[in-house]
């Protein structure tokens, strides 16, 4: 039976990028303006923080400890033990358009996140590759708000939004090297409510969107058609990802500033909300490997 809880009661400005850690089982999630980035146990507690010195998009869990994140302008790494931030590649800077967003590991442990205009409005985004020896390459431009990158289970596909473009992209991906190899649509959010946000792909292959604005979750087959659609707590959720010891709960983050006719009605808005009894079970998260 489907069965939606309140993982964590704390209302995060702009809550982003739900991370289960199979190795420690851990949960990890982001305030993008807090900026801070959290982990609690399977139950909630155990609770840690760490403060971040500029806006957050996303990040990944590092091999060898701590994270890699996605800040304003570029990708730096994150000392879990003494909370240090050192830089790692540069993006967009001086440019006061432009800030990364989303991102996700490949099946080979490189960082691919996107950036979006921070009045999305322009296509000042790019989407970008980070090496484990932390060199950078674009992997495509002219993006607005970059959103949602996940993978196939054989990493031979990307999937990646542009929110305000209503489109879900699937990429050719070359798991050897990392580059694109084609791009097209996947599917489109036109005549649907909201928009694309974040993503996550589960073991059978299928695409799970949060549809932001909507309150809802959106599953795509493999092809693009849209197989199921679970209905939400508040209008204003973000992102998701499967976690749990069997992988088999989903976490979906929200964010607590205001929008729209939700102004004054999302009561939970912010918070973290774990789903059980969907049926389906997702993947274990590669760890960046730089």
């Amino acid at each position: 039976m489907l069965r939606i809880e309140v993982f964590s009661d704390r209302k995060e400005r702009l809550g982003e990028g739900p991370l289960w850690d199979v190795r420690d089982e851990r949960l990890y999630w982001i305030d993008s303006y807090g900026p801070s980035l959290h982990s609690s146990d399977l139950h909630g507690t155990d609770r840690r923080s760490w403060l971040l010195p500029e806006p957050v998009g996303s990040f990944a869990l590092r091999e060898k400890g701590g994270a890699v994140v996605s800040l304003r302008h570029g990708f730096c790494a994150l000392d879990f033990a003494t909370g240090e931030v050192s830089p790692l590649a540069g993006v967009h800077e001086g440019d006061l358009t432009a800030r990364l967003n989303d991102g996700k590991t490949d099946r080979q442990g490189r960082f691919v996140a996107g950036s979006m205009d921070f009045e999305e409005r322009e296509p000042v985004g790019k989407l970008f590759r980070l090496d484990p020896d932390h060199s950078l390459d674009v992997l495509d431009q002219g993006i607005i708000c970059s959103n949602g990158p996940c993978f196939s289970p054989d990493g031979r596909t990307l999937y990646f939004a542009d929110s305000f473009k209503r489109t879900i992209y699937a990429y050719g991906y070359d798991p050897d090297t990392g580059r694109v190899l084609s791009r097209r649509v996947f599917a489109t959010f036109d005549g649907l409510q909201g928009y694309p946000d974040g993503a996550t792909v589960d073991a059978e292959g299928y695409v799970w969107s949060v549809e932001v604005y909507a309150g809802r979750l959106l599953r795509f087959d493999p092809e693009g058609a849209l197989d199921r659609v679970v209905g939400l707590p508040v209008f204003s959720t973000t992102s998701a990802m499967f976690g749990g010891p069997d992988l088999d709960i989903l976490f979906v983050t929200s964010m607590a500033r205001p929008f729209g006719r939700a102004r004054h009605m999302e009561r939970e808005a912010g918070m973290v909300f774990a789903i059980h009894g969907l049926g389906v079970r997702g993947l274990p998260e590669t760890r960046f490997a730089g």
